[in-house]
C-alpha cells in the first residue's frame, strides 16, 4: 500500500503578499505593528510563536539581522532582514515607545510586538487579525465540499475558505527562498528544521509549478 501523500501547504504569490501588506493604514499604531509583524513573518519565515516572543535586543539594526531563540538546548538561529523591513520595525519601535511611555507602562520583557496596553499578544487574536486583513485584501478562495444530511443524501456546500494563516506566511517565505536559491539546505537553516525531510515539502511545490508549466508548453503545440 502506498504511503499517504503529505498535504502540500497553502502559499501566497508575491502579488498576493504585496496585496496583503498594502492593505494596512500605518497611520494607526495597531496597523503599523500588524504590518511589521506580517512583513517579518513573510521575509524571515518566523513561526507565530517566534514573532510573538521576539525581543528588541534580538534585532541588530546595524547588521540587518535577528536572532531566533530555539530553546530546549537547540542552537539559536540567525536570520538576515532587508532595509525595508528594518525601517518598518524602526517606525513601530518609536511608536510603541511613545505609546507606552505616555501610558507610563514599562515593556519589561522588551518584546517587539505588544498590545497597545503593553501586554503580550494573544496568538488567537493574531490568527484572527491575519485572516481579517487577508479577507479585506480579497485574498480568499471559494471551495466546494460534500457532506451528508440526516437522511444520508450527499449535498454540496460552497463557502469562503480561510487561505491565509500565520503558517501560510512561513510557507510562502520558504517557497520563495527555495525558488530563488534552489538550495534546500539554506531553506532548512532559515526555517530551523532539525530534519531535512520536513523541509523537502517545498521541493514538491516547485514540482507542481514545473508540471503546470510543462503542460502549458504542450498545449502550445496543439
Amino acid at each position: 500500500m502506498n504511503a499517504r501523500k503529505r498535504k502540500i501547504p497553502e502559499i501566497l504569490s508575491i502579488e498576493e503578499q504585496k496585496k496583503l501588506l498594502d492593505i494596512f493604514n500605518t497611520r494607526y499604531p495597531s496597523s503599523l505593528r500588524n504590518k511589521a509583524m506580517i512583513r517579518i513573518m513573510l521575509t524571515a519565515g518566523l513561526r507565530l510563536s517566534e514573532a510573538i516572543n521576539l525581543k528588541w535586543n534580538h534585532i541588530n539594526f546595524r547588521a540587518g539581522k535577528l536572532k531566533v531563540e530555539e530553546g530546549k538546548g537547540r542552537k539559536d538561529r540567525q536570520l538576515w532582514i532587508g532595509d525595508d523591513t528594518l525601517n518598518l520595525l524602526a517606525k513601530w519601535k518609536e511608536r510603541q515607545k511613545e505609546i507606552l511611555e505616555k501610558k507610563e507602562i514599562l515593556n519589561k520583557n522588551k518584546l517587539v510586538f505588544t498590545a497597545l496596553s503593553g501586554n503580550k499578544l494573544d496568538p488567537n487574536n493574531i490568527r484572527q487579525m491575519i485572516y481579517r486583513y487577508a479577507k479585506k485584501a480579497g485574498i480568499q478562495e471559494e471551495t466546494t465540499k460534500q457532506h451528508r444530511d440526516k437522511e444520508g443524501n450527499k449535498l454540496k456546500k460552497t463557502y469562503k475558505e480561510k487561505k491565509v494563516t500565520p503558517h501560510t506566511l512561513r510557507h510562502s517565505f520558504a517557497t520563495d527562498l527555495y525558488k530563488d536559491t534552489k538550495d534546500i539546505r539554506r531553506v532548512q537553516k532559515a526555517l530551523g528544521h532539525s530534519d531535512i525531510s520536513t523541509t523537502m515539502i517545498y521541493t514538491h511545490l516547485i514540482d507542481e509549478d514545473l508540471e503546470r508549466d510543462m503542460k502549458e508548453q504542450d498545449k502550445k503545440l496543439s
